[in-house]
């Protein structure tokens, strides 16, 4: 408990005390009103001090209509009426309210603010050959790490040595350990599980994954959602038309029945329950349980504004490569074009060839073939193995052979006809056409699951490509999406224009890519996500919501929780004022009183917060 916590315990508990002991003595003695001013007033000043004191703050900075206020007043008004014990235990409910509102939000900022416990306070570094501890604000890009089993990273960088599994879940929630082994990508704040690993470093640790989730959870309260500006606007326009109102019913009717004493008790009631705490507590709490709750699960919104916005999306707009698609190829199919070859034939000779290539189409075939390459049956390699990315040319066992796209092939004389669009592989031999490796994008695991997850909650789907026609349908086919629903040969500023349409016609998109290229559209777009390790830094800028797995289905995710999260402030703010409503009524029809008030106001309160954390989960 902290140090605020524990002096608003002790408020309670001696208000309390002094408030029950000073009803004991007025009901033991016929006591005059000075002194019952004087035994009630010190239970008043231990549990109220502090909210006197900040409505006196808030008149002198100009902000003279806030809850603070309306307690002091009406507080102080049955003082003057005589309702000794009421004045005493309304400020005692409130500040009971006030502490256990403060208590949730304090535990669910230290549920958040545990990501800062995801970097270990010191690093095992190699340098010179030898390992040494280090700060890990000390470590710079490029450097060889150790990692030990049970040892948490503390930077980003690629595993150079050594293989094990790695705990991932206080960053994604991802309950499964993934295997790693040299070349792949690691990032901080996840647990080493098994073997030693050196990594090699790619950034420092200001730049790491878990300093730049904290960096935007931290910032996310910068960034207000309409709902919460609401909620501002709200409370300077409703306060003064409560104090308004409170003076007509304490004003008016005694005017007409006489009974004074009757009607500003009544109004004071009013003042005590029309405190718009409830709602000024619960919605910010309930946006922030949100985002926290996005954050365990690698989802980081940049503010309210971004959660708000995704919960009013309609259409989700998906980039095809390295977001609904892997960014490498597989193989589809293996077509002979020559009866002299076959299938198993073509991938060898083309493997051969490709092991002289940078090209991305290169790998995959290399991976099929699946055997050790004898180089020294190669010669002859053009142009030390590319000509443009177009194709290669080599000899293998003097035979010399040809691989790359039709019009590569066809550059030769070789007849090879134009392919059906796809991504291929030519392969030729002599001067004759032997057959085509049909190559496509592989679909990421989750993908058909995240497209099927948001149609069913009601939301259009689409992908947006620069691919080919036939390589972008085929895609299609296998997402399950119709003519219409897909666009290929799209540069960036196509994609841009796409969105917009989209917008003039009245639609509420969201953008879901992963490159820099992707910056504009999701700039463009009602809300941009970016995904894959926190994608390109000028990806994560523009977008407004970034995903740290590289699975489209997180979207689905983060769509959930902001539709959830924005449930509970539309619930808390109709609860809110229609229970305090409710109040109002029975008061001023004399069926309440000021204890109902404020039991009322601080109950209220109290389910709203409760009603906030559910967000959480």
């Amino acid at each position: 408990m902290e140090s605020e916590q524990k002096e608003s315990l002790i408020r309670i508990i001696l208000g309390t005390v002094l408030g029950v002991a000073a009803i004991i003595v007025s009901h033991l003695f016929s006591l005059p009103v000075w002194a019952l001013v004087l035994i009630y007033l010190p239970g008043y000043l231990v549990a109220g001090s502090g909210v006197l004191l900040g409505a006196a703050g808030s008149i002198i900075h100009g902000e003279l209509f806030d809850e603070r206020f309306l307690m002091s007043a009406a507080t102080i008004g049955a003082f003057f009426i005589g309702e000794y014990p009421e004045a005493v235990f309304v400020m005692v409910l409130y500040l009971i309210g006030e502490m256990l509102g403060d208590t949730a939000v304090d535990k669910t900022r230290d549920s958040v603010g545990a990501l800062a416990e995801l970097i270990p306070d010191s690093v095992t570094v190699i340098r010179d050959g030898a390992e040494e501890q280090v700060p890990p604000e000390s470590v710079n890009p490029g450097e060889l790490i150790t990692v030990r089993p049970g040892e948490r990273i503390a930077l980003d960088g690629t595993a150079e040595e050594g293989t094990s599994s790695l705990d991932l879940s206080a960053l994604t929630g991802e309950s499964l350990p993934r295997d790693i082994a040299p070349g792949d990508s690691v990032y901080s704040g996840a647990i080493n599980l098994s073997g030693v690993l050196k990594i090699r470093t790619t950034g420092r640790v200001s730049e790491s994954t878990v300093s730049r989730i904290l960096e935007m959870v931290e910032e996310s309260s910068e960034h207000k959602s309409k709902s919460e500006g609401f909620v501002r606007r709200f409370s300077r326009i409703y306060t003064p038309c409560v104090v308004a109102a409170a003076v007509i019913i304490g004003v008016v009717p005694p005017i007409f029945d006489g009974r004074w004493a009757v009607w500003i008790e009544r109004a004071l009631s009013f003042l005590v329950v029309s405190c718009p705490c409830a709602v000024v507590i619960s919605v910010p709490l309930s946006f922030f349980c949100g985002i926290g709750n996005a954050s365990r699960k690698g989802i980081l919104f940049k503010g309210s504004v971004a959660l708000e916005t995704l919960s009013k999306a309609d259409t989700a707009v998906f980039d095809k490569t390295g977001t609904l698609t892997d960014s490498g190829f597989v193989i589809e199919d293996v077509i002979p074009e020559d009866v002299s070859v076959s299938p198993e034939g073509l991938i060898g000779i083309a493997a051969y060839l490709e092991s002289y290539s940078t090209h991305p189409l290169a790998a995959p075939v290399i991976e099929k073939y699946g055997r050790d390459i004898d180089k020294s049956r190669v010669s002859g390699v053009t142009e030390g193995g590319s000509s443009s990315g177009r194709g290669i040319t080599a000899e293998i066992d003097g035979e010399r052979f040809y691989a790359g796209n039709s019009a590569y092939i066809r550059s030769f004389g070789i007849d090879c006809p134009v392919g059906s669009g796809k991504t291929e592989i030519c392969v030729a031999g002599g001067d004759r056409l032997l057959g085509r490796i049909i190559l496509s994008d592989q679909l990421k695991s989750d993908s058909v699951t995240a497209l099927s997850r948001l149609r069913s909650k009601g939301l259009s789907v689409a992908m947006l490509s620069g691919d080919g026609e036939a390589a972008v349908a085929s895609a299609a086919e296998k997402l399950g999406l119709e003519k219409g629903e897909y666009a290929s040969g799209l540069f960036p500023a196509d994609k841009t224009a796409y969105i917009e349409k989209l917008r003039t016609e009245g639609k509420r998109p969201v953008f879901v890519g992963d490159g820099i290229n992707d910056a504009p559209v999701l700039s463009a777009a009602d809300a941009g996500v970016s995904m894959g390790s926190l994608g390109s830094r000028a990806a994560v800028e523009a977008s407004d919501i970034v995903l740290i797995e590289d699975k489209p289905s997180a979207v689905a995710t983060a769509y959930d929780i902001s539709r959830k999260t924005m449930s509970i402030v539309k619930i808390n703010i109709i609860f809110a004022l229609a229970a305090k409503l409710a109040i109002l009524i029975l008061n001023l029809t004399g069926l309440g009183n000021m204890w109902l008030s404020a039991a009322g106001d601080v109950g209220v309160m109290l389910v709203c917060v409760l009603n906030s954390l559910r967000a959480l989960k």
